[in-house]
């Protein structure tokens, strides 16, 4: 009941907080902070962009640097909040939004830990970041001063090397730009393999957690994430049937409303990209007769 308490006000606070974050994106502004999630594991806001870290008795666990500067500030402010040494960095997947700056903890001495496809992208695209240590395929465990974090491949989805990290001590599964809460996929949904996603959003029904601490936005629930996979579903479907009936991308843009959304955020704005994309990849995917 707390959490729900909480997370009302949460969502409250990041309605009336939006307009003022994108003010500052547009002068240049930095905002960061760390909030805690539950028991010892906080999220680390830089903008629009969030990881979550663990704080144990053996050292910190920590989660997508975002870039070298907020690696930077947030190396810092754990060190001095818990002085506790930070001995492991997860990448949640390589796209260089999430994943720059790693170095900041990989030369201080921390394991970098990724999903293999994602050290592959990182090689291959020269993401400016640390090279993982350690890879694995579907899951790995990752154990230190007595806590746990799952860390689990759900298939393609948004990349091909996206994972999810699940805390069971503190209920919460962090997700990464293929889930929000109560609010639109963003924009044309660059580089989503739709039914994949659609699949990928629906195994994490099949984890046990409550709390969703995506990588952008608000936290939210189970129930957001079960709600964010049936808005993907239907504007999939929606622009599959509007394909074959041989409608237009610009009258698919006036005719799919997805009225059920609209209280949603970014709806007004992101509903005509989402329908975009999404029909970007069906008519790349799709041959009709």
């Amino acid at each position: 009941m707390q959490f729900l308490r909480n997370l009302c006000l949460a969502t409250l606070l990041f309605a009336l907080v939006y307009p003022y974050q994108a003010a500052q994106a547009q002068s240049g502004e930095t905002k960061r902070a760390i909030t805690q999630i539950a028991g010892d594991l906080y999220r680390f806001q830089n903008n629009f962009h969030y990881s979550v870290f663990l704080v144990t008795p053996e050292g910190v666990i920590v989660t997508d640097p975002i870039n070298a500067e907020a690696a930077t500030w947030l190396k810092d402010e754990i060190k001095a909040r818990f002085n506790q040494p930070i001995k492991y960095l997860v990448y949640s997947h390589d796209h260089s939004d999430h994943s720059a700056g790693g170095e900041v903890f990989a030369d201080d001495g921390a394991i970098v830990i990724a999903h293999e496809n994602a050290k592959r992208a990182i090689i291959g695209e020269g993401r400016p970041t640390a090279v993982p240590d350690l890879t694995f395929t579907d899951r790995m465990t990752l154990e230190l001063g007595g806590k746990t974090v799952e860390l689990l491949y759900l298939g393609k989805g948004h990349s091909d090397n996206l994972i999810v990290m699940n805390f069971p001590a503190e209920r919460t599964l962090f997700t990464v730009d293929f889930i929000s809460a109560k609010r639109l996929p963003f924009k044309t949904m660059s580089d989503s393999y739709i039914p994949d996603l659609i699949t990928a959003i629906n195994k994490v029904q099949t984890i046990d957690f409550d709390i969703l601490a995506p990588g952008h936005g608000a936290l939210g629930t189970k129930q957001d994430a079960a709600d964010h996979g049936r808005y993907v579903q239907k504007l999939y479907d929606a622009v599959l049937s509007a394909a074959r009936e041989g409608k237009s991308l610009e009258e698919m843009k006036s005719s799919i409303r997805m009225e059920a959304y609209k209280d949603w955020g970014q709806y007004e704005a992101w509903l005509p990209l989402n329908i975009e994309g999404v029909y970007s990849r069906i008519s790349l995917q799709r041959r009709g007769n």
